[in-house]
């Protein structure tokens, strides 16, 4: 696990729309992948449900479920964002986070 995350931190990966990287601790990295780890789970279990045939309830509890964790892991996500990369822009004299923040804001909130 330590070479694995060692590896990824050399590599620094950018986000699919940004030239940005985000540095994660240990421990906010491996929660992070805990929960999704654990969403990518429950959808697979909504797949096997759907390939058994399950009833149309248990599956639309179940995919209530995945998108209440989706949800969890946006509010984790979005608060060690403000808590790090948007309180150092700001620290820093920057203003361009804060704009960043208030643009996915609208975009999670419609």
């Amino acid at each position: 696990m330590e070479k694995l995350r060692t590896e990824k931190l050399q590599m620094e990966k950018a986000c699919c729309r940004t030239n940005k990287k985000k540095r994660r601790d240990e421990q906010e990295y491996k929660d992070l992948l805990n929960r999704l780890k654990r969403i990518e789970g429950q959808v697979r279990g909504v797949q096997n449900m759907v390939e058994k045939d399950s009833y149309c309830i248990d599956i639309l509890t179940q995919v209530s479920a995945i998108t209440a964790a989706l949800n969890s892991f946006n509010k984790v996500l979005l608060a060690n964002h403000i808590r790090t990369c948007v309180t150092d822009d700001i620290r820093d004299g920057g203003g361009e986070s804060v704009e960043e923040l208030v643009a996915v804001l609208h975009k999670l909130m419609k």
